[in-house]
Order: C-alpha cells, then sequence, then structure tokens
C-alpha cells in the first residue's frame, strides 16, 4: 500500500529541482515505490571535495533531498515539510561511478517526519547513512 497522499511524477519533480542545489548538484530522482523514493548522483569533480573524494556535504544535500520529497509527497494538500535536523555518517569514500540514495520514513507524524537515508555505490557499498526530522507545516497563505 502506498504512504503517498500527492501525485509523484519524476519528470515533474526533476524539472522542479533544476537550477536549485540539488538540481546544480545533478541529483536526479529516479524511482518512487510505495514507501520509499530514491535518487542518482554522479559523482565527478562538481561533487567532490578538493582531495578528489565525494564530499560529504553532498551527501548531506542528496539525502536532505530524499527526505523532503518524500515528506511532501506524504503530505495532504495544505501542508509542507521543512528540514529541521539531518545527521550523517559518512561510511566509505567514493572517486568515480554513481551513488544511489534511497529514504524511507520511519515515522510519519501529524506534526513531525522521520527519515531513513542510505547512500550506496551501484554494487552495493554503503557511503553514507543518514536520519532527516522534519516539521510538518501549514502552506504559506497565497498573496
Amino acid at each position: 500500500m502506498s504512504i503517498w497522499k500527492k501525485q509523484a511524477d519524476l519528470k515533474a519533480i526533476n524539472a522542479l529541482n533544476d537550477g536549485r542545489a540539488n538540481g546544480v548538484l545533478g541529483i536526479r530522482i529516479s524511482e518512487i515505490g510505495d514507501d520509499f523514493i530514491r535518487a542518482e548522483l554522479l559523482v565527478e569533480p562538481r561533487t567532490h571535495q578538493p582531495f578528489g573524494l565525494l564530499h560529504g556535504g553532498v551527501s548531506c544535500v542528496l539525502a536532505e533531498t530524499l527526505g523532503s520529497i518524500g515528506g511532501y509527497l506524504t503530505c495532504d494538500e495544505e501542508h509542507n515539510i521543512v528540514g529541521v535536523d539531518i545527521n550523517a555518517t559518512h561510511m566509505n569514500s567514493v572517486r568515480s561511478g554513481k551513488v544511489i540514495g534511497t529514504a524511507r520514513p520511519l515515522k510519519l507524524g501529524r506534526r513531525m517526519q522521520f527519515w531513513a537515508i542510505d547512500i550506496e555505490t551501484e554494487d552495493g557499498r554503503p557511503v553514507c547513512v543518514a536520519r532527516l526530522s522534519a516539521a510538518v507545516v501549514p502552506n504559506a497563505p497565497k498573496t
């Protein structure tokens, strides 16, 4: 059974992110299952830190992107989601290739949501595990 309350359209979600931090870094939502959301990121010079490894902050952007989009899709039309805390543990370094992030909800409450995000290499080697805490807030009034 699907957890999503809003229609999930990969093309529209990716287009919305173009020109923003996650789009500039090359994060692309690749799959939305019944209870997870997945994205891919190419590890290349624009995502490296000075020593040629995937920048830990980029892993955090990937994690928050997945948790935030997932959270948004689980909110009703009167609410939105904002991240309030992210915790990330970097387990292995990556120099090149692709990483894949998968987010699943730990709890979908009326006021708070908690998401677990696993980032792995294409062959399944763990890169980063993260947890996002997000507040469910009313939509801003339309002006």
